[in-house]
């Protein structure tokens, strides 16, 4: 996970985190958390790019709606970077 942007990390944990995951979705959750707009030009690349590293599988709700879930590295990739980070922050 050494190599993910913040945001990028961000939309692992908020694709962990909920139930059926779909693009307006997440933008939503992103959006709650940011205060501010997350534009499509900036959150469907960055979904691609944890696609492409194996982190996040993408399918199809309907033929205009992408679901994405996230694989088991992508699990492992959030419990790894949790550990690293109790070694500095108590929880």
């Amino acid at each position: 996970m050494y190599d993910l942007t913040g945001f990028q990390r961000d939309l692992l944990y908020v694709i962990a985190g909920l139930d059926e995951p779909h693009g307006l979705g997440i933008e939503e959750e992103l959006q709650d958390y940011y205060e501010k707009e997350v534009h499509h030009g900036r959150l469907y690349p960055n979904l691609d790019t944890l696609v492409e590293k194996g982190l996040v599988e993408k399918g199809q709700l309907d033929r205009r709606t992408n679901s994405y879930t996230i694989t088991r590295r992508g699990r492992r990739e959030i419990e790894a970077r949790s550990d690293w980070k109790e070694q500095y922050v108590a929880p």
